[in-house]
């Protein structure tokens, strides 16, 4: 199960309402989740991850975010399921790209990239990150977020790493796209998984702000907004045997 941006405090809270009968009723095994906006105001803390990890959720994912709050920088270090895009430079940036997942019957490598196109950061190619990764990995299960703006650079990951991975869910938009599936060598795919956060909003932000910003083109500072909430999500069924994946169905949990 991969869950979509968690924002804020209400989409933590709406999460953890939500998220083990879910589990349960859809006998999940690993929970992915993006947690780069978990915290108010965006990023991610110690007290914003600790909370997913109570809730149910095995790995989080980051992104563009990953690094606004400098009290989580030893978190990212020590804790080995907690994992950032891997094309930031190693050696200036706290924390790992990718990790390995003992689930006892099997191991799986959860791996985060983040897109280049309309995104204000100088990171290394994702593609070819992606390459160097995988012939590290040693895991029959490899599931990858690819934290991007451009829908077509998510559909392109999606099939550079057909049948190389098993699957691959795109994050950062806060829109879940109707495209989940099975790529044609076995790689589960959606563009992206949306968001866990407030429905009426942009992205999880009062829409009249956003609404200020592009009528006025003067920055505000962002507030995030209140009320009724959703999680999107998407299920990945993973054959233990191949790594392939059979089958990807996208959710809306209200």
């Amino acid at each position: 199960m991969c869950i979509g941006d968690v924002v804020g405090t209400v989409g933590c809270t709406f999460l953890r309402k939500h998220l083990p009968s879910f589990k349960k009723v859809q006998n999940v095994d690993l929970v992915i989740c993006n947690g780069e906006n978990s915290a108010d105001g965006n990023g991610m803390t110690v007290r914003s991850a600790e909370y997913l990890f109570a809730s149910g959720v095995d790995v989080i994912t980051l992104g563009n975010h990953s690094f606004r709050r400098k009290e989580a920088f030893s978190m990212m270090d020590e804790n080995q399921n907690i994992v950032r895009p891997a094309n930031f430079p190693p050696a200036t940036t706290p924390g790992r790209g990718y990790c390995v997942v003992d689930m006892g019957f099997t191991t799986v490598g959860v791996v985060n990239l983040m897109g280049t196109v309309a995104m204000d950061a100088h990171l290394d190619n994702p593609f070819l990150t992606a390459d160097k990764i995988l012939s590290q990995l040693d895991t029959k299960i490899t599931i990858v977020d690819f934290h991007a703006e451009a829908t077509s650079e998510k559909r392109a990951m999606g099939f550079y790493l057909d049948g190389r991975v098993s699957a691959v869910f795109g994050t950062h938009t806060h829109v879940q796209t109707a495209d989940a599936q099975v790529l044609p060598n076995g790689t589960g795919y959606i563009t992206d998984v949306g968001m866990t956060g407030v429905i009426d909003s942009c992205l999880g932000v009062k829409k009249d702000i956003i609404i200020r910003r592009f009528t006025t083109q003067l920055s505000e500072r962002f507030e995030l907004a209140d009320g009724d909430c959703m999680l999107d999500c998407v299920i990945f069924d993973i054959d233990r045997s191949t790594g392939r994946c059979t089958a990807a169905q996208s959710f809306e949990l209200r």
